[in-house]
């Protein structure tokens, strides 16, 4: 079982707490950062703590249920963004990311060094089989990261989700255990949307 805190070179990993409250509250208030996510900028301070209230104790094996992990700074308190995963509850060893980061962290690599200590840790501590993510199609960036990480795109579901007033395409995204080992530096992933 992944335990935390979990330190990477810049950050560490904590379970979102109430000490989190305002900043993870600001962020996901913020258009830019909403515009992808299934949430809505009128998120509140309330939300916060609800979501909160309502996490595991723990990455619970084919619960369903997700857990917030906090991405704070090493050497400060800040709060940079937080990285999600669920068991999924249908497929066993089966757990699926998500990734949000304040505005002033995006685009310097701190969703992947958070995303690659989490999926170092889902394969080699919590026994995984496969790490899935699910993105909007629009969301260019997501992609990058995703392919930075070594997860293969595994297919489009074209106009698949009524999302926010409008239909969307979803794109997935996986890695295999045994792929995780033999993942190729980011130098070499091909840059393409794998259609």
């Amino acid at each position: 079982m992944i335990r935390f805190p979990i330190p990477t070179e810049r950050f560490v990993l904590s379970v979102l707490s109430a000490a989190d409250r305002l900043a993870f509250t600001a962020y996901r208030r913020d258009p830019d950062v909403v515009r992808f996510q299934s949430w809505t900028s009128d998120w509140s301070g309330a939300d916060t703590d609800a979501l909160i209230a309502d996490q595991p104790a723990g990455l619970l094996p084919g619960s369903g249920d997700w857990l917030q992990i906090a991405v704070h700074e090493r050497d400060a308190p800040s709060l940079v963004g937080d990285v999600a995963v669920h068991a999924v509850a249908d497929q066993p060893d089966t757990y699926e990311l998500g990734v949000t980061l304040a505005p002033r962290w995006q685009g310097i690599g701190a969703g992947q060094e958070a995303l690659r200590r989490l999926i170092d840790g889902l394969f080699l501590e919590q026994g995984a089989h496969r790490v899935i993510a699910m993105t909007d199609a629009r969301n260019i960036a997501a992609a990058r990261l995703f392919r930075r990480l070594g997860l293969r795109h595994e297919g489009r579901a074209v106009d698949a989700d009524w999302f926010k007033g409008e239909w969307t395409s979803v794109d997935t995204w996986a890695i295999l255990r045994e792929e995780h080992g033999r993942r190729s530096l980011p130098s070499t992933m091909p840059d393409n949307d794998g259609q």
